[in-house]
């Protein structure tokens, strides 16, 4: 037994048909129409900078732009960084180097809508359950009638109480299903470390010499304050006394 449920109109028009609006299930007499409309899709751009800290392997550490540190303990080889137009693997990564990882992420709000449509004579009907209908291909196939539905018959609204064997039947079932089709796109590009900066051109280079060890200073000439003729006399005087008292000592002997 197939079961069918009413989607959203209560009403049937008869003029020679009979349209109702419920849920089929699935068969070969079951037709279905899919079609999908896509609205303008948004975009969410996030941009993170960061400076490569350590590098060993495939293990990666960053400090971000705001102070904090990520670690990737197993990068990918197939990851790749845009330098200077040159596609760079994780082993070509040095310290210092600037990374800016760019994330775009598309969302595209999208309606599928289904139609499933089918066309049978009312062979039975057993109000207001179900109904049973004589299909395209000669065969019969039960369908369940949802609790409440009203149907329009030649202009008057009525219920399943109001088919009759022989009505031809078109039931048909509408969904819109809105779904977020979400894609996200990431470009991952950075810059070599800048190179040490080169010493002035005016400043000279140090050589280191030897300090010379100073000479002794040469002795201070004392100044001239006496002549020696004085000296020369008592010398002289000395060796008068001398003499006069070795020849006392003789005579005295």
């Amino acid at each position: 037994m197939n079961s069918i449920k009413v989607w959203t109109q209560s009403r049937v028009l008869l003029a020679g048909s009979v349209c109702l609006a419920f849920a089929l299930s699935m068969s070969a007499q079951v037709r279905t129409e899919t079609n999908t409309t896509a609205a303008q899709p948004s975009h969410n751009v996030t941009i993170e900078r960061g400076e490569v800290a350590y590098v060993s392997g495939n293990e990666l550490v960053v400090k971000m732009e705001d102070g904090t540190i990520r670690h990737f303990a197993n990068v990918p080889e197939s990851a790749r960084v845009t330098v200077d137009g040159q596609e760079l693997g994780i082993h070509s990564l040095k310290p210092g180097m600037k990374l800016e990882r760019t994330t775009i992420v598309t969302t595209t709000p999208k309606t599928i809508t289904t139609v499933k449509s089918v066309t049978g004579k009312v062979w039975h009907i057993s109000p207001p359950n179900t109904v049973i209908l004589t299909l395209e291909d000669g065969t019969n196939q039960e369908f369940k009638i949802p609790k409440g539905q009203k149907f329009m018959v030649e202009g008057q609204e009525t219920d399943a109480f109001g088919l009759k064997k022989g009505m031809i039947v078109a039931a048909t079932k509408v969904v819109e299903e809105p779904i977020s089709v979400v894609e996200q796109q990431r470009k991952l590009t950075g810059t070599m470390p800048p190179p040490p900066p080169a010493p002035p051109a005016d400043v000279p280079i140090l050589i280191a010499t030897a300090e010379p060890t100073p000479l002794p200073a040469a002795p201070a000439e004392l100044p001239k304050t006496a002549s020696p003729l004085p000296l020369i006399g008592l010398l002289g005087t000395l060796a008068l006394l001398l003499s006069f008292g070795l020849k006392a000592i003789r005579n005295a002997f």
